[in-house]
């Protein structure tokens, strides 16, 4: 193990998180908070700063990095940023436990915008921004940043950090060198963000909110670009103008789309992305996914307390799809009462994710589409012995390693999830009776499997509220610290794809090279 490239590494990304502390800084001030809020930053900007120069003294020997070594230190970067980036949290008081303050940070930085808070309006404007500009800056990914400071290498270093912490079953390069390309998908994704908050500033303000059109816009579009979907005021998304609302559904669907395939939108080569099989899937998924829970609404199979205009109910239904297929967890009504059909299609997306290469999570779309054409030819191989499988996706014969990666990925992600909700199960808050006060009404959920069930399933798909007593008008905020550390680590897990962080706590990976 390369201990000392490695620090080398994570020192330059614990500068990195102290100077993108000064944002919130920079917020606490102008918005004249108490000083222990602005000490709340200015601490572990100074202790990052420090530790951060004091891990480049040694010289590392060896400047390349095998692939468990890109693997481990990755999920090791996700781990640290998180611990420190808690810590603003518990010296201002907003979140004083640290375990909370953790899981907070962790959310956050992993877009999966699951919440420990339960009255949003108690909180500092420095702690919403540093919550919600953490969505901006975990989506594209953090190491994915450094790289495009840092000296490539010529080793595959930096192909195998990209790959440890890009979503999708197959990373690669868009361009030759692997810095012009993070390059590019970084201003690709900065220019959709400021043309997000432009497009949004061009509606009313919230009422109530008239002095915050700026500050609200700015943390709507973190959310919405890195598909988070932290709250910053009382019922989520619900109090924005239709006209945001339909703005911000449509950002979430772009962002949920493979930033490469803009970059093909570019260079002028638009045929290619209508032909992209995972981008077809993914709006034919989205199309049948609205009219699913827009039919439930109007329909009224069931009995539920909303009661909705035709364009309340289509606003509603494509809201919800494009903020649980993205995984961003946005909400601008209680879908937790909705009818069967509804729920089902919203769990259903929240399981598929978006597309691969984007800043969503789950299991991604492409994933999907490949196991199912896996699973074809086993079973065509089961009926003619003589056939020869040839299994293609975006136009490319696939080799078996890909597929039996994607079945492999899949597995991990049901074991892990069971495994999690067995772990909840312990949690003493199962059976108790959770208030829930939406603009559905007041009434009581019970604590129970279904509970459970979306709570690992929000935070392995980095989706952020389920159903029940974890919805979209509820927090996490009842469970133990036992089981916080376990969301925390399925987050992580989720946003990592699993095997960084198996990678990061196998002994193996730390026997000296």
């Amino acid at each position: 193990m390369n201990y000392k490239k490695l620090g080398s590494i994570l020192g330059k990304i614990m500068i990195l998180e102290g100077i993108l502390m000064l944002a919130p800084l920079a917020v606490s001030l102008i918005y004249r908070e108490s000083f222990i809020h602005v000490l709340a930053f200015a601490v572990p900007i100074g202790a990052l700063a420090l530790l951060g120069l004091l891990l480049q003294l040694p010289r590392p020997g060896r400047s390349s990095l095998y692939q468990k070594e890109g693997f481990a230190l990755t999920a090791l970067v996700w781990i640290v940023m998180t611990l420190f980036g808690a810590v603003p949290f518990v010296i201002n008081g907003d979140i004083p436990n640290y375990v909370d303050a953790c899981f907070e940070m962790m959310s956050g930085f992993t877009t999966t915008g699951a919440s420990i808070i339960t009255d949003i309006t108690a909180v500092s404007r420095s702690t919403l921004f540093w919550r919600s500009i953490s969505h901006w800056i975990g989506g594209m990914g953090i190491l994915a940043f450094v790289l495009i400071f840092i000296p490539e290498s010529d080793d595959g270093s930096s192909m195998h950090l990209l790959r440890a912490e890009s979503p999708g079953p197959q990373v690669g390069k868009i361009v030759s060198k692997m810095k012009m390309t993070t390059r590019i998908l970084y201003l690709i994704y900065l220019g959709m963000t400021v043309l997000e908050i432009v497009i949004l500033m061009l509606d009313k303000p919230i009422p109530g909110y008239e002095d915050d059109k700026l500050f609200f816009s700015l943390l709507a579009t973190f959310g919405c670009a890195g598909t988070g979907g932290f709250g910053f005021i009382p019922g989520s998304i619900e109090l924005f103008h239709p006209f945001s609302q339909y703005v911000m559904a449509v950002f979430l669907i772009l962002f949920g789309c493979n930033f490469s395939l803009y970059y093909l939108l570019l260079i002028g080569k638009a045929r290619d992305v209508l032909r992209s099989e995972e981008f077809r899937s993914y709006f034919l998924i989205i199309v049948l996914a609205v009219l699913s829970v827009f039919i439930s609404l109007v329909g009224r199979f069931e009995a539920f307390p909303q009661t909705y205009t035709t364009e309340e109910a289509f606003r509603h239904s494509l809201f919800q799809v494009a903020s649980l297929i993205t995984t961003a967890g946005f909400t601008t009504t209680d879908y937790h009462v909705w009818p069967m059909l509804g729920t089902m299609a919203l769990v259903i997306v929240m399981f598929t994710g978006a597309m691969a290469g984007s800043t969503a999570g789950g299991i991604k779309l492409s994933r999907i589409v490949m196991a199912v054409k896996g699973a074809y030819v086993i079973v065509r191989k089961l009926i003619n012995p003589r056939y020869v499988p040839v299994v293609k996706f975006e136009g490319k014969t696939l080799e078996q390693k890909t597929i039996s990666d994607v079945f492999a990925f899949i597995t991990l992600y049901f074991f892990i999830f069971f495994a999690a909700m067995f772990l909840l199960a312990f949690d003493p808050v199962n059976g108790q009776l959770v208030a829930i006060v939406s603009d559905a009404g007041t009434y009581d959920v019970k604590h129970g499997f279904f509970s459970n069930f979306s709570a690992v399933l929000s935070c392995i798909s980095n989706v952020g509220p389920g159903f029940e007593a974890v919805g979209p008008y509820a927090s996490y905020a009842l469970y133990s610290w036992f089981s916080k550390i376990v969301l925390i680590f399925t987050m992580l897990l989720g946003r990592l794809e699993i095997l960084p962080v198996l990678i990061l706590f196998s002994r193996r990976t730390w026997k000296r090279v």
